[in-house]
C-alpha cells in the first residue's frame, strides 16, 4: 500500500503510533552508486536489498523480544498489479515485504526505493500488524454492543461492526505511518542511502491532505518528519 504513501497489507486500514526509540546502531554504510530514474532495474532492485535487508533485521532485533526478523523481500513482477508495496507475513509468521514491477518504475532512484524498504520493514518492527488489528476488532465489539443495546437488528448490528472497525482501524493510521517514516529513515540511512533524497518520492504522488480518517498523512508532514529524524542521526 504505497501508491498515495506507504502502507500495509492488513484486513483492515492502518491504526495508532507509538513514539520512535533510538537504539544505537552500526554506523552507516559505506556509500553506494546510485540508479538515476525515470525508473529500476531488477538489477537495482536486488542491490538494494542486499543493502536494506541485514540493517532491518539488525534494528528488528535490536527494539524487539521474540519477533520474527527474518524478512523476506520479495518482487510481484505481474504487470497488472498497480504501483505498490506492502509488509505482510507469511503462515509462519515472517515477515514479507513485497514491492511491485510498476513501483520499479515509479522511484527514481535508490535512495527512494531503500526508503520505502525501510518503511515498510518498520511497520513489522513496530508491531503495526497486531496493533492495527487490535483496534480494528475493538472498533467492530463497541459499534455493534451500541447499535444492539438500542435495539438495533442484525443487520444493523452487523454495519456498525463494519463501521466500528474501519473507524478503530484508521484512529491511528496516520501515526502509523509517521512512525515508519521515523524508523524507515534510520534504517535506509544505516543501509547508506539518503533519505532524504529518498523521500522526495512524496513530491510526485498524489498528496492525501489532511482527511478525516484519512489512512495517511500528508505529504509535507512525510518529508518533514524524515527531515527531522535525520537532523538527529
Amino acid at each position: 500500500m504505497y501508491r498515495a504513501g506507504l502502507s500495509l497489507l492488513v484486513a483492515v486500514a492502518l491504526a495508532g503510533c507509538v513514539e520512535t526509540t533510538t537504539v544505537p546502531s552500526a554506523p552507516a554504510a559505506a556509500p553506494v552508486s546510485r540508479a538515476s530514474g525515470p525508473g529500476l532495474s531488477v538489477a537495482d532492485f536486488n542491490r538494494t536489498v542486499s543493502r536494506v535487508e541485514p540493517v532491518a533485521e539488525r534494528q528488528c532485533r535490536t527494539r524487539t523480544q521474540g519477533a520474527n526478523c527474518d524478512f523476506k523481500i520479495v518482487l510481484e513482477t505481474d504487470p497488472r498489479a498497480p504501483s505498490n508495496a506492502w509488509q505482510s507475513q507469511d503462515k509462519s509468521g515472517r515477515p514479507v515485504l513485497t514491492f511491485t514491477s510498476a513501483l520499479l518504475k515509479d522511484v527514481q532512484n535508490d535512495d527512494e526505493l531503500a526508503f520505502i524498504m525501510g518503511h515498510e520493514a518498520a511497520h513489522h518492527i513496530s508491531g503495526h500488524i497486531a496493533r492495527t488489528q487490535q483496534t480494528a476488532m475493538t472498533g467492530a465489539l463497541l459499534g455493534g454492543v451500541l447499535i444492539a443495546a438500542i435495539g438495533g437488528d442484525a443487520s444493523a448490528v452487523s454495519s456498525a461492526q463494519d463501521i466500528g472497525a474501519t473507524v478503530g482501524a484508521r484512529r491511528y493510521s496516520k501515526d502509523y505511518e509517521l512512525e515508519a517514516d521515523k524508523l524507515g529513515t534510520v534504517i535506509a540511512y544505516h543501509s547508506g542511502y539518503d533519505p532524504v533524497r529518498g523521500a522526495a518520492y512524496f513530491t510526485r504522488i498524489p498528496d492525501p491532505g489532511d482527511r478525516f480518517l484519512g489512512s495517511h498523512p500528508p505529504n509535507g508532514q512525510r518529508i518533514e518528519t524524515v527531515r527531522r529524524t535525520m537532523a538527529k542521526l
